[in-house]
């Protein structure tokens, strides 16, 4: 029999087939390997790198541990810092306000320091100025009294004015209280009546007066009995000055010289005060009793009280109206109506009325 014969084309579809899928197996298997070695060597770098980038986390968690820690202690301090700052802001505000309280009431101090000051300031110019007023009240460069531990012993006599005139009464009634002691009195020698207790309370009376003229006034002095005429001779109808106190020294030396006498007409007194020009602004009236005659002489040798009371209401018809009369009585005994009709002719002029103590000076 026959062979048959082998081509290269006698395979089968199958047998070509198991070839070709045999070479690409191969083929596989052959990349694959590769590719196992390469991922291999892959991965153990990112190993490595994760390895580092583990470590880096736990470092860096480890890091933020502590930086929260950090934090915490730091926000631990801020609220104790906010506390102590709450505090000393607190404390601040309460030392301020001490402070402008402090600075107020050493304003205020200063202030009432100052007003003290003024206040004392104040004090002392008027104390100065009472005292230059005093000193011209009385007579600054004219004449000094004193009484007994300087006392002021007439306070109530209102002795100011620009024109003052004193009117005293030098009738014998004046040697004493008792008429029976006045006759008897009378009846001494001129040294014994000068010295008699009476006459020396008025003449003291006169001392103190003439001392408490302002300077800046003027003043007559007239005696009268029954008649009436300045105690400095040749000065009638004049105004004569303080200032010096030459007159008012002048005046007080022929004042203990008198020697009283004779009755009492209180009339030409008062008609002597519309001689002066200008009128007086203030008139000082010394005196005992009422007057016992008017302008002219009486008819008989005894007058009664009643007369007297005429004879006194007509003689304070004289006067100029507006003027004050301060009256300085020397009570005489008997003559009970005497106080009464001065009060009021004190009283209804706008004068003082009293009487000294007999004690004085």
């Amino acid at each position: 029999m026959a062979r048959r014969r082998f081509t290269i084309f006698s395979l089968s579809f199958l047998d070509v087939m198991a070839c070709g899928f045999g070479a690409v197996v191969l083929v596989f298997l052959i990349i694959n390997h590769s590719q196992e070695v390469y991922s291999e060597e892959v991965n153990r770098d990112l190993l490595a790198e994760v390895s580092l980038l583990d470590e880096d986390i736990v470092i860096g968690e480890e890091l933020q541990v502590r930086i929260r820690n950090q934090i915490s202690a730091l926000e631990v301090a801020l609220a104790q810092t906010q506390g102590k700052s709450r505090v000393v802001i607190d404390e601040t505000q309460i030392r301020s306000r001490e402070l402008a309280e402090l600075d107020k009431d050493t304003l205020a101090r200063q202030e009432h320091v100052k007003k003290l000051k003024s206040d004392l300031q104040g004090m002392e110019d008027e104390r100065l100025k009472a005292e230059r007023e005093a000193e011209d009240e009385i007579g600054k460069a004219s004449r000094m009294f004193y009484g007994e531990g300087k006392r002021q012993y007439l306070t109530g006599l209102q002795v100011g004015g620009k024109r003052i005139l004193i009117l005293l009464d030098t009738s014998a009634s004046m040697l004493d209280d008792t008429i029976v002691n006045v006759i008897r009195r009378r009846n001494m020698s001129d040294d014994r009546r000068r010295s008699a207790p009476k006459w020396t309370r008025i003449v003291n009376t006169l001392d103190w007066i003439t001392a408490q003229i302002p300077i800046s006034s003027r003043f007559q002095i007239y005696g009268f009995d029954t008649e009436v005429k300045p105690i400095i001779p040749d000065t009638r109808g004049e105004w004569l000055q303080v200032v010096g106190g030459k007159r008012l020294n002048e005046a007080m030396e022929y004042i203990r010289a008198i020697i009283p006498a004779g009755g009492t007409s209180l009339e030409v007194a008062l008609a002597s005060v519309n001689e002066l020009e200008p009128v007086p602004d203030n008139i000082i009236l010394i005196v005992d009793s009422l007057p016992t005659q008017g302008i002219r002489p009486p008819r008989r040798s005894t007058v009664t009280g009643r007369e007297r009371l005429r004879l006194f209401n007509r003689a304070i018809n004289e006067l100029p109206g507006g003027v004050p009369v301060n009256v300085i009585l020397f009570p005489l005994e008997g003559d009970a109506m005497a106080p009464s009709a001065y009060w009021m002719l004190a009283k209804n002029s706008g004068g003082a009325f009293m009487t000294p103590a007999k004690d004085w000076p």
